[in-house]
């Protein structure tokens, strides 16, 4: 212990009564590289304890008190920085509470006048660790041209215990489910205006939970709101049952004191999300029986979801269109993977019809035809959407993210003209509407993305249709003429992000943000419907969903982004041009600027790599801006909202031109005058956290400080673990690891997922790192980011690691959320303050 003098020997007795295991008779040394009670002894003499300064007056405080034993610190906490991690989580709660606008559906008003609106709105709760969910009611009325009114309920109503709820066509009635807990039935209701009408339990031996995870879900209304299409689980196989004298002939799914079930045989899941669901199949239940059906003639291969009612036929069952995916080989993570082969399927429904002792499910003469796939000619159908007049079935489709390996793409979207009869056959014709935009003209349309369907997106003329886009790294509302094809940007031109949340006949509302503006509602409305101008007008709405603490209020309102163009570097002449265009970074900062000074950096990079960072508001970074951090969010080549040829320059490079591009990136800023080089974090997860650590071995002396949320650290680790070994081939070899794609990697394959990896360059890394892990994630499973971890705590470097143990790939629970969080945000202070 160099450096320590007797000057700084104090008397035991002081201490004697602040802490029971300090012996009365040992000398003490302060020592400034230790903040607890150290035991030191040498051959001679007896135990020596050292402490930092501060601890000791801790001690010598409570000691002089009387007040008991010192409180110790929480794990991960010390005493430098548990103000920190007190204020900040202050903070962090007034943004955690902010609450999200979901979803929204219209009903016309019985008077006539206006429209009724419905929203669905949520919130975390942090001491139960759910997320709550309310329904808030307005009645929207047009006092002008330019001025419309929203007259809010009182009170939000909690939907306690709902999964799921969905509204009938006309409004007049609610479908609302209540998933089971372990081996309970669904609970189903049907709610009128005024009050509950009808309640039925679903058994587990007809199906399990419904699916409400949004890409499987699938819940819709035929016309005349009697029958309920939806996806569930399939029901529970019946497994081998044991008694003491052995196997029990006749199993089955029921449960005895004197047995126990076996597990049978394993079957694949869809991976990360899905854990310990069973396959999606299609039903229809009779709202006026309560009778549930599964739907029959679809093959036990397929995973169903996304169900819609097709035109009724007069005199024939009705049919329902939906998503089928095969699982082929084996089924590999579906979450955020648009590269799963999908398909449109047309199958009839049950045939219910009523009797005189009620409504009850007639047995069809017939047999039972198998479902008809729509869409042969095409690798990926979904989101299938019917016409106003039943005339064409509209889909949207990611088959260049099948037909290219990566996981998500450029979408593009088809028709089909649907026939009157309603037969159809697998040789459909399936007509272009938008195409799959390769390089998009600077300004100009760059292509379908992430783009996402409202059950009823149509305006009064039949043909066109509002949906929400990403447009480089923005998020905007389109209005798409599925008769020509002509695309128009209608939301507002500013540097927002937008989403269309519901119509309201031939106005639109919809939720725009910004970094530094919380979600708020606008009302859009076209200028002139006489003319053929298709110019919108967009009124800004009072209400209760956007409101927040004055704090937070005050804190964004001294902040200020924009989207910067950033060039690119060493582009050769064998990159195509949608790969040389300018990529995009949002710049977040104070409007405030301190003299010669600069607020902190912190870099924050996306996952995928095909995902994208957005102009809207987000919880989580506009905390980071208020605690006083610059952000700089790298749309680097490999995002979405660019077209498809910068897309798909990145598989390949992963490691060498997402580092390059987040590096020029900062250096734009820094020259530009807008960040100290001397003062940059980087944080980012999944491919975000990839790139993390990439950067900080890399370019060692760049970062002062990082955090990684579920870092893919080893690619080669991964590969043979993750849910998804299909991407590592497709990032590492480019189109090739389609082809390249096998569960048993050989030597070569290894050694090459190693050199693209962030721990081949484990070695130069010297930036302190925290570490967020998801103990169930199994896209990027644990072991490899304990791995890098432990390898830089090996080197010496300062490393603090925080596992959530319920946790999966997206950290998304709302404790763990906040918690991951608060520590970025003080581990950043602590380097960078």
């Amino acid at each position: 212990m160099n450096g320590i003098s007797s000057r700084y020997k104090i008397v035991v007795s002081q201490l004697a009564s602040s802490h029971s295991k300090i012996p009365s008779s040992s000398s003490y040394f302060i020592s400034p590289s230790h903040l607890l009670l150290t035991p030191r002894r040498s051959s001679r003499r007896p135990f020596r304890y050292f402490l930092s300064t501060k601890r000791l007056s801790t001690l010598l405080a409570m000691g002089s008190s009387k007040d008991g034993p010192v409180k110790e610190m929480p794990v991960g906490v010390d005493a430098t920085t548990e103000e920190e991690y007190a204020s900040q989580s202050r903070l962090l709660q007034d943004f955690t509470s902010i609450s999200s606008i979901d979803k929204a559906w219209i009903f016309k008003s019985d008077s006539g006048i206006g429209s009724q609106a419905m929203f669905s709105i949520s919130q975390p709760n942090l001491l139960a660790n759910k997320r709550k969910k309310f329904i808030l009611s307005s009645h929207i009325s047009r006092e002008s041209i330019n001025s419309v009114n929203f007259q809010w309920s009182p009170f939000p109503v909690e939907m306690t215990g709902v999964s799921v709820f969905v509204p009938s066509p006309s409004g007049a009635k609610l479908f609302v489910v209540r998933n089971p807990e372990n081996e309970s039935p669904c609970q189903f209701e049907i709610w009128g205006q005024g009050q509950l009408e009808k309640e039925f339990h679903i058994p587990q031996s007809v199906h399990g939970s419904v699916y409400a995870d949004g890409w499987f879900q699938g819940i819709s209304w035929n016309a005349d709101e009697t029958l309920i299409a939806y996806v569930a689980e399939e029901p529970a196989p019946s497994k081998p049952t044991f008694t003491g004298q052995g196997y029990k002939k006749g199993s089955s799914t029921d449960k005895d004191f004197g047995n126990w079930k076996g597990q049978g045989d394993w079957k694949e899941e869809w991976g990360e999300t899905y854990a310990g669901k069973r396959q999606p199949a299609l039903f229809v239940i009779n709202i006026n029986s309560g009778e549930a059906q599964a739907v029959k003639g679809i093959e036990k291969s397929l995973s169903v979801g996304q169900v819609v009612w097709a035109p009724p036929v007069k005199g024939s069952h009705q049919p329902l269109v939906f998503v089928g995916w095969s699982e082929g080989i084996r089924k590999l993570g579906i979450k955020f993977c648009f590269n799963r082969p999908c398909a449109l399927y047309v199958v009839k429904a049950p045939n219910f019809e009523s009797e005189a002792n009620g409504s009850e499910l007639k047995a069809s003469s017939t047999e039972d035809l198998p479902a008809v796939k729509l869409t042969q000619s095409i690798s990926s159908a979904f989101y299938p959407r019917f016409s106003p007049d039943g005339k064409f079935l509209l889909f949207l489709s990611a088959r260049s993210s099948v037909d290219s390996g990566a996981h998500s793409a450029t979408d593009s979207l088809h028709r089909i003209d649907w026939p009157v009869d309603g037969v159809l056959s697998s040789s459909a014709k399936i007509v272009d509407v938008i195409p799959v935009v390769m390089c998009a003209e600077d300004g100009c349309f760059p292509g379908l993305y992430w783009s996402s369907i409202l059950s009823n997106p149509w305006l009064s003329d039949g043909c066109t249709m509002i949906i929400s886009s990403i447009w480089g790294s923005c998020q905007v509302i389109l209005s798409v003429n599925v008769l020509s094809g002509e695309v128009s940007r209608i939301s507002s031109a500013d540097s927002n992000s937008w989403d269309v949340l519901t119509l309201d006949g031939d106005n639109i509302i919809a939720v725009s943000s910004s970094p530094v503006d919380v979600p708020h509602i606008n009302y859009g409305y076209l200028v002139d419907k006489e003319s053929t101008s298709t110019a919108w007008s967009w009124l800004n709405v009072s209400s209760p969903p956007s409101e927040c603490s004055e704090k937070v209020k005050s804190l964004l309102s001294s902040l200020q982004f924009s989207i910067l163009k950033v060039p690119v570097r060493d582009v050769s002449g064998s990159v195509p041009k949608g790969a040389t265009k300018p990529i995009e970074a949002i710049f977040v900062s104070s409007k405030t600027k301190r003299n010669d000074s600069f607020d902190p950096l912190i870099v924050i990079l996306h996952g995928g790599p095909h995902s994208f960072s957005l102009s809207s508001f987000s919880k989580s970074s506009a905390f980071l801006s208020s605690v006083g951090f610059s952000l700089l969010l790298v749309n680097y080549r490999g995002s979405l909202g660019f077209g498809e040829e910068a897309l798909q320059s990145l598989p390949g490079k992963i490691g060498s031109q997402d580092v390059d591009d987040v590096l020029v990136a900062i250096d734009h800023v820094i020259d530009k005058g807008l960040a100290s080089p001397s003062k940059i974090a980087v944080l980012g997860g999944s491919h975000g956290g990839f790139l993390t650590t990439h950067l900080i071995g890399q370019a060692p002396d760049k970062f002062v400080v990082a955090a990684a949320r579920n870092p893919a650290c080893n690619l080669a680790l991964m590969i043979g673990t993750t849910d998804i070994p299909d991407w590592c081939y497709v990032e590492a070899y480019g189109s090739e690891g389609r082809n390249n794609y096998t569960e048993a990697p050989s030597a070569e394959h290894l050694t090459l997922l190693h050199s693209k990896s962030p721990i081949s360059h484990v070695s130069k890394v010297k930036t302190p790192t925290l570490f967020l892990l998801g103990a169930q994630d199994l896209r990027v499973p644990v072991s490899t980011g304990f791995q890098y971890a432990r390898a830089l705590k090996e080197k010496g470097v300062p490393v603090k690691v925080i596992v959530f143990p319920q946790d999966t790939h997206g950290i998304e629970r709302p404790q763990s959320d906040f918690e991951s969080f608060l520590n970025i945000g003080v581990w950043f202070k602590k380097y960078l303050s």
